[in-house]
């Protein structure tokens, strides 16, 4: 009945969600309480009150046409200077409102990125390990997504690889920074490598390749780590960004890419991402986050809260002996599997009513991700359950 590209979609769906949904039947049966839930990257920090302050000033204030209203394909040109102008001051870049495309958070960012670049066959490289979903979204569009394998332990990518992946039909190189799910940050170094390695290829090839970055993460830094602002270093660049993390607020679905000016033929890649934007089916941006956003442009989630919860499961995982990089950024902590077979860890953690999520679901098995937005109490309660699990380990 339904498409068999849908079918071998369904087979391949989510197992982070798949986990989340084992831990509420899981709570049901012994209490919330004593399940400790590592599986989704939801954010645990409270709303920014200037961004809540901005919803209630826009419906008080704004009449109900201009609130709820149509606007521009690309969104409301004030939410595109505010925007604009908040990455100039920050990374000293050199973006009009015209350079900005308001979307329905990264994920569509993303989706309208390929929809506009790719024709059917073209290559995405993606970093491994890399949110699986990155796989279905060049398929959307009828891209071939290839893998990039790491350098380990460090996860840095293994630029020789990189290399030796680009053929004539790469069209783009997808980059999450800070990683998800190893929490991993590529340095200005390695960025300017691979930004020399596209310039090389594009050269070589003399089609465009371009660089596509993934940034629902950036402000989750940590110990003063710097995240890379792309198209300082890569005219063919899009960024895509999503609130979701940043104000903690991914049920809201507002995000937005940022084209290079120095792209080249920017301006018609500027008019296909806006008409992508509206026949991929997500017609604008929502029309109220548009306003708050761009009224609480500032705004900040709590960086400390996250950072504390880091230390600490960080620091006890590691003395119980299990091997893991360090995150400096986003809320994940990305754990070699003791066992071979990860998913035997992932069974044995969920006996103790622990949830993580395998590490194969990011192109990377032999892992498994701990999502650590969750409340510092409820990682103090499962440290003797993490205890226990490390037990069954030992001397292996």
């Amino acid at each position: 009945m339904i498409s068999k590209q849908m079918q071998q979609e369904i087979k391949g769906s989510s197992a982070i969600r798949a986990m989340f949904l084992e831990g509420k039947e899981l709570a049901g049966k012994v209490g919330a309480e004593n399940v400790y839930d590592f599986s989704l990257g939801n954010p645990m920090t409270p709303v920014p009150e200037e961004f809540t302050e901005a919803i209630l000033k826009a419906v008080q204030e704004e009449s109900s046409l201009g609130l709820h209203g149509y606007m521009d394909n690309a969104g409301y040109p004030e939410t595109r200077r505010a925007v604009a102008e908040d990455l100039n001051q920050r990374f000293g870049t050199d973006f009009t409102g015209e350079h900005i495309v308001m979307t329905v958070g990264a994920a569509g960012a993303l989706n309208v990125v390929f929809k506009t670049l790719l024709d059917p066959g073209d290559e995405v490289l993606a970093l491994a390990p890399y949110f699986g979903e990155y796989r279905s979204y060049a398929a959307n569009h009828q891209g071939i997504l290839r893998e990039v394998k790491p350098h380990l332990p460090t996860f840095q990518p293994d630029l020789a690889d990189l290399e030796g992946k680009i053929t004539e039909n790469t069209k783009v190189l997808l980059i999450n920074n800070p990683v998800n799910p190893t929490g991993v940050i590529y340095p200005e170094e390695t960025i300017k490598s691979m930004a020399a390695i596209l310039q090389r290829k594009q050269e070589e090839y003399g089609h465009g390749i371009y660089m596509v970055s993934d940034e629902p993460y950036r402000e989750l830094a940590y110990d003063g780590s710097q995240v890379p602002f792309l198209t300082k270093y890569y005219d063919n660049t899009f960024v895509t960004y999503s609130f979701s993390k940043s104000l903690s607020i991914p049920g809201e679905r507002i995000g937005y890419i940022a084209a290079c000016p120095r792209m080249e033929g920017c301006a018609e890649a500027l008019q296909g991402l806006s008409v992508a934007n509206r026949i991929l089916g997500f017609v604008n941006a929502p029309s109220l986050m548009q306003k708050a956003v761009a009224a609480s442009m500032g705004a900040r989630t709590d960086v400390a809260y996250y950072d504390r919860n880091r230390q600490l499961i960080y620091g006890k995982l590691t003395e119980l002996g299990f091997t893991c990089v360090k995150p400096q950024g986003a809320f994940y902590l990305f754990i070699k599997s003791p066992d071979p077979d990860e998913k035997s860890f992932v069974a044995a953690a969920k006996k103790h009513h622990i949830l993580l999520v395998g590490g194969s679901s990011f192109s990377c098995p032999g892992y498994v991700r701990l999502a650590y937005c969750v409340s510092y109490e409820m990682i103090e309660r499962s440290l003797p359950a993490f205890e226990k699990l490390a037990a069954e380990y030992q001397g292996q």
